[in-house]
């Protein structure tokens, strides 16, 4: 198992792409910390499935937004748990509206829990990967809305070109305490987020549009995950793997133009 006597910490992962690679990392031999900030009943089945594969598990609720619940979090993941040799950054908040009617409260929720809340989760496990002296590896889930511009959605695009910043400086001063650090920027992903914002048909329609046909799956971004947090990318740090069936390609939005 690549994870083997391993202890993984996922934020936003009661739910999602969270819960997909805290599923595939139990499955890969890792012991998780599932965070979650509402929706315990969730968070408390993730935890239970994962028991039931042999690993172990607690479920432990955290605003990332707030640096104290991210602190006592840790403390209590490693109280439980030994340590934390995995950190995966992927809890988010967006708020869609167009760019003159969006609100300054609205915009710093987002910054307050996607960006922000990278930082505080990030750094809270790196030191105390430092002062285990062992090594570890912190991976931030990005997004596509990193290099793309979408209307709408300018303040989950901002953090998101942020988390890429911020995850290869981290990539940079942990050299030495040989932490890796490194980005997944998956596409449009199938998740139940999406509900939030469009019907079943309108999802499907806009999805047989994307240049690989459909939509990602949770399962392929844990997948992907998994394997940067691995021994198999003990030699890849500061990079950003895109998982995104091509969306970002420039030819996506030239294609049915013929050459001269």
């Amino acid at each position: 198992m690549k994870l083997k006597n391993k202890v993984a910490l996922i934020t936003g992962s009661n739910r999602g792409i969270g819960k997909g690679i805290a599923m595939d990392m139990a499955e890969q031999g890792a012991d998780i910390v599932i965070n979650y900030r509402s929706h315990a009943d969730e968070a408390q089945q993730v935890a239970a499935d994962i028991v039931a594969m042999g690993r172990r598990a607690v479920a432990i609720a955290a605003d990332c937004s707030s640096r104290e619940q991210i602190d006592a979090m840790v403390d209590k993941a490693v109280a439980e748990l030994g340590k934390i040799d995995i950190c995966v950054c992927n809890a988010a908040n967006t708020r869609r509206a167009a760019f003159l009617e969006l609100s300054p409260a609205d915009f710093q929720a987002v910054i307050d829990v996607t960006l922000l809340g990278v930082f505080n989760t990030a750094q809270a496990c790196a030191l105390d990967m430092v002062k285990r002296g062992e090594g570890g590896a912190i991976l931030a889930i990005s997004s596509s809305h990193a290099i793309i511009p979408f209307a709408t959605a300018i303040a989950y695009g901002t953090c998101k070109a942020g988390i890429n910043h911020m995850t290869h400086t981290m990539a940079e001063e942990l050299l030495k305490d040989h932490i890796r650090a490194n980005v997944l920027e998956p596409g449009w992903i199938d998740t139940p987020g999406e509900r939030k914002f469009m019907t079943e048909d309108q999802i499907k329609e806009k999805a047989s549009r994307l240049p690989w046909g459909r939509m990602g799956t949770i399962q392929e971004m844990a997948k992907a995950a998994t394997f940067l947090c691995s021994d198999d990318a003990s030699y890849i740090t500061g990079a950003t793997l895109r998982a995104d069936g091509g969306f970002w390609l420039p030819s996506r939005g030239i294609s049915s133009i013929k050459p001269s």
